[in-house]
């Protein structure tokens, strides 16, 4: 025989079972947090992320990677490579858009759940993680959604000198003389000037990233982004780490920029640019001549908007 529970059965039965004071207690204690849980079931609300979240974006080759695995030593901090929450949520994006025809029974209060529901589900295992680093660049197109998703999320932007980003991406490439990448699509007869003209235009590896980064600094959220510069966190790490830690509200921590260790083989592997997310223990500035030719390395050296502003 199958019983039909309701709010007013359950009432009974807590008030009939109650013997004595404290269990009569115990009954509305649990009384309270079960109207509590139904009417956040009613209500649709949410579940919170537990985190607190940050975001990693700007250019390639600009020391993402670095940056991750100073952040990884400290055991309150989750960091990582590009993940895939980026992709995710432009698939969830595309997915809840008018080019799906059912989207006109998703409100906008719907969209912006599911979208923060894709954070706390994916960074649901890392709950006792306080604070979290999620990277990709797409998140500096991204700064209106997240100041409303994340109000207190920051994005930290790696920045450096685009001829410079140019030469470390030619410089992976051939290093890997035997193995096509998939940077350039796995082209056999490209040649450098290829290779650059590829990853420079507004869909490529560098140019896309720029656009967006142009976006976030001159849009009405460019508050909510700090700029690090390669070069700086190359040469003085501790001063641009403090400068992180003060600009997202966290207290400092004692870094060894000494041995800093962070690789994803199979990632880098997989794509053909092996070495692509290994990074040197040390952090250190070494200098080096550029390998492109003089041309190539000048056609961009007027790139770095944020450093004439």
């Amino acid at each position: 025989m199958k019983i039909r529970l309701n709010r007013i059965n359950i009432q009974l039965f807590i008030v009939s079972a109650a013997r004595n004071r404290a269990a009569l207690d115990r009954a509305v204690a649990f009384d309270v947090l079960f109207g509590q849980r139904l009417e956040r079931c009613i209500r649709g609300r949410p579940r919170q992320m537990q985190n607190q979240i940050h975001f990693i974006s700007g250019l390639p080759r600009s020391g993402s990677t670095l940056l991750a695995g100073v952040l990884l030593q400290n055991p309150r901090f989750h960091a990582g490579m590009t993940s895939p929450v980026g992709s995710m949520y432009r698939a969830l994006e595309e997915s809840m858009s008018r080019k799906n025809e059912a989207a006109v029974f998703i409100s906008d209060q719907q969209r912006e759940n599911i979208l923060r529901g894709l954070f706390s589900s994916y960074y649901n295992e890392m709950s006792h993680k306080e604070v979290i680093f999620d990277t990709n660049r797409i998140w500096c197109t991204k700064l209106p959604a997240l100041s409303r998703l994340f109000p207190e999320a920051r994005v930290i932007c790696c920045v450096r000198s685009i001829s410079w980003i140019i030469d470390s991406i030619e410089k992976l490439a051939r290093q890997n003389a035997f193995e096509l990448s998939g940077l350039f699509g796995f082209d056999a007869s490209s040649t450098v000037y290829t290779r650059v003209n590829s990853i420079a235009k507004s869909s490529g590896l560098v140019g896309y990233a720029l656009d967006a980064l142009r976006e976030a600094y001159y849009g009405a959220e460019s508050s909510r982004i700090m700029l690090l510069e390669y070069d700086d966190l190359c040469r003085n790490p501790e001063a641009s780490i403090a400068q992180l830690y003060d600009f997202i509200g966290q207290p400092r921590f004692k870094h060894d920029f000494d041995n800093v260790e962070y690789e994803a083989d199979n990632f880098d592997l997989q794509l053909g640019a092996k070495g692509l997310h290994t990074i040197r223990r040390k952090v250190e500035w070494i200098e080096r001549p550029t390998i492109l030719p003089p041309d190539l390395f000048q056609r961009f050296q007027n790139d770095m908007f944020w450093r004439r502003a």
